[in-house]
């Protein structure tokens, strides 16, 4: 990757930080594109003086996608979002970067979908990343394309949501229950963009299903983290009637959208993985008690219950 020009279209984002960094070691030079480039500033001293530029760029508006790849070698899209305009962006938007890339002649290009994209979804978030899936097949063939399932590191909206709430008891809510998640690390994710930047000879035209090795259900996360931060909550497993109507009300931390997307496990199964990838996957437990000492019940600094 020595002074190749990489574009990271949303690298300001979670995961975009981390592939930032894996790939300034590498010695790429970085090209950040997103709406407001202000807001990936942070990544400048990670690397060397005029190692990484920042560029204003929007997956719905092509010219400034064609403006924001020209002369790139690679392009790594991981702009998506969970609600909104789905289409625009996790569809729409992929077609976008594909055809401006294919346009540039960009030799690579790395696109993110998720585990859950599915043209036969319940979710129209999952429905839009097949579509953007199948965007970018029929428009740069030979993309690879990343299938991460929950992503989670020291900054996600995901440990650290759930954590918070188990803190808060003494009785937690739990919606489905009994649905499986093989959540992922994400310094394992952007170790798996550039091995596929790496070596575009091996996965080129491949889809690739990012999970760790754990498998947990939701209540077995709940339990885990209850675990980890020394709480012990009573956890109501609510029936699904309710937690579909809960769904339905504004204001409730979940949207009927994101309610759909439990009616379905996010494994990976017997799909290529981080293993295809040289990746190995690293446990749930032996990262995240790093951060999720914040959320102990008696403070950062207190012990664990025996």
């Amino acid at each position: 990757m020595k002074d190749k020009l990489v574009v990271l279209i949303g690298g300001g984002g979670f995961v975009g930080r981390y592939v930032a960094q894996e790939l300034l070691a590498a010695g790429a030079r970085l090209r950040i594109a997103q709406r407001r480039p202000r807001d990936a500033w942070f990544l400048k001293p990670l690397g060397g003086l005029g190692q990484t530029q920042f560029v204003a760029a929007d997956v719905t508006q092509p010219d400034t996608i064609a403006a924001a790849v020209a002369g790139a070698d690679a392009v790594v899209n991981l702009a998506g979002v969970l609600k909104g305009d789905f289409d625009g962006v996790n569809a729409a938007g992929a077609r976008n970067v594909a055809a401006a890339a294919q346009a540039a002649g960009v030799e690579t290009l790395i696109h993110f979908s998720a585990l859950g994209a599915d043209a036969e979804s319940a979710s129209a978030y999952g429905q839009s990343k097949a579509a953007g899936e199948a965007a970018v097949r029929a428009t740069f063939p030979n993309a690879t394309i990343l299938r991460p399932s929950f992503v989670f590191g020291r900054e996600d909206q995901f440990t650290n949501r759930f954590a918070a709430m188990v803190g808060l008891g003494p009785v937690v809510p739990v919606l489905r229950a009994d649905v499986r998640f093989q959540p992922v690390y994400v310094v394992d994710v952007a170790r798996a963009v550039v091995a596929a930047l790496v070596a575009p000879e091996t996965h080129a035209g491949q889809t690739y299903a990012l999970g760790g090795p754990d498998t947990l259900s939701m209540r077995g996360l709940l339990d885990w983290l209850a675990g980890a931060t020394g709480h012990k909550p009573a956890f109501a497993e609510l029936p699904d009637p309710l937690g579909a109507l809960i769904a339905l009300l504004p204001g409730t931390p979940i949207t009927r959208d994101q309610w759909r997307m439990l009616q379905a496990d996010n494994v990976v199964g017997d799909a290529a993985g981080l293993s295809a990838l040289g990746i190995p996957a690293t446990p749930l437990a032996s990262v995240a008690p790093g951060w999720l000492v914040r959320y102990r019940r008696n403070g950062r600094f207190g012990k664990l219950a025996a």
